[in-house]
């Protein structure tokens, strides 16, 4: 007997990414003291508010099974906030509720690609995109975006490799890279995809981690509203990584089949998790602010660290709780540089090359640590690159 080889080809045949990851978790495992900024985890827990909502939810009796496209209440609070959002009219039958972000981007997937089909992504990219544009079945096909743009999708980029595709993934703000799409970027996206007859898939579960400038849904512009499934989650915004709680929000038709979907996969999400969730948005934007905060304030730390000297630079980070660093000066590419900081100063960074070929030479920060401990640890950073740099 065989595996299918669409579950045994999900990573393509070579590595997933999380290497560097890995070794620093077995390093931990094994007594080493490792600083960690690698996966987008706040260094806070969920709110105690939330958590209490969650738990008089469980205890009220909410914990058989929900109904499977989400509650009632808390698609309602997911179509209000994007319709407040965006302007654009959406009610809770646009909504689907699925076990956070990443099983919303496989239902995407599955709604918009057939067997075979061609799925184009921007590369850098999230490390999961390849493999879950190939677990659907679908062929990936990267759009190379460049540091000289600011890692920002090109009409032109776009156009070249479309002929045969049926959907694009973008992700903004973006990670790795911290890009914020601005509105010229993301006409030319809405082009393209209606020049090429494409499914958008937009992945916003960072928007509310916004430094520079203002995030746009591409569903909000013109001709973009029934071609367009916008995947959001509560991880990011409020910090509730573990709960397991997203949503995508389209077309009624889309959400309709993808309901279908869900009743044959997930079968629906916790219904007290659901409750707190609801219970998180009703707070308004202030507690998606205050969770915020902190990666605002790294980002200008970040700056100040790097003030001064050219060895190691910042691609400008617009947004999210990254921020992508510049390492080619060092001689060494970001898989290396990685490892050898992992190893001299025991701090665990993601090489660029985990997130695509356009981040080559590139490593990856997460300003999730408190202050203190992050100043010192990227300060470290920095005077290892020198040290490379000067051999």
């Amino acid at each position: 007997m065989e595996l299918s080889s669409r579950i045994t080809n999900i990573t393509g045949g070579g590595s997933d990414g999380w290497d560097v990851f890995y070794r620093a978790r077995r390093m931990i495992a094994a007594g080493t003291q490792v600083t960690e900024l690698t996966i987008g985890e706040h260094e806070i827990t969920t709110s105690p508010a939330i958590l209490q909502a969650m738990d008089a939810s469980a205890r009220g009796g909410h914990t058989g099974y929900a109904m499977v496209p989400g509650t009632d209440a808390l698609r309602q609070a997911v179509a209000a906030r994007i319709a407040a959002r965006t302007g654009v009219p959406t009610d809770m039958d646009n909504i689907l509720i699925t076990p956070g972000g990443q099983a919303g981007l496989f239902a995407a997937h599955i709604a918009t690609c057939n067997q075979g089909d061609t799925a184009l992504y921007c590369d850098p990219y999230y490390t999961t995109y390849p493999g879950t544009l190939r677990a659907v079945g679908a062929i990936p096909r990267a759009i190379i975006t460049s540091p000289d743009t600011g890692f920002q999708p090109q009409y032109d980029a776009i156009a070249a490799v479309a002929g045969d595709a049926v959907s694009l993934l973008i992700n903004t703000p973006n990670n790795p890279t911290g890009a914020v799409y601005g509105a010229q970027t993301l006409d030319g996206i809405a082009r393209a995809c209606q020049d090429h007859d494409l499914w958008l898939i937009s992945d916003e579960v960072y928007d509310t981690q916004v430094w520079d400038g203002a995030h746009i849904s591409p569903r909000g512009l013109a001709g973009m509203v029934d071609r367009t499934l916008v995947v959001g989650s509560m991880s990011k915004s409020h910090a509730m990584t573990g709960s397991r709680v997203g949503w995508v929000c389209g077309p009624h038709d889309v959400i309709g089949h993808m309901i279908d979907l869900a009743t044959h996969t997930t079968y629906g999400v916790a219904g007290f998790v659901q409750d707190a969730a609801a219970f998180a948005l009703a707070q308004g934007t202030d507690a998606e602010e205050a969770v915020a905060a902190p990666f605002r304030r790294r980002r200008a730390l970040t700056l100040e660290v790097l003030r001064g000297q050219n060895t190691v630079r910042a691609v400008p980070a617009q947004g999210a709780m990254y921020v992508m660093l510049d390492i080619r000066s060092t001689g060494l590419d970001g898989e290396g540089f990685a490892n050898a900081l992992l190893d001299a100063e025991q701090i665990a960074v993601m090489p660029g090359e985990s997130f695509g070929q356009a981040a080559a030479g590139h490593v990856r920060v997460a300003m999730t640590i408190d202050d203190d401990a992050y100043v010192g640890a990227l300060q470290k950073l920095v005077n290892f690159a020198k040290s490379l740099a000067t051999q």
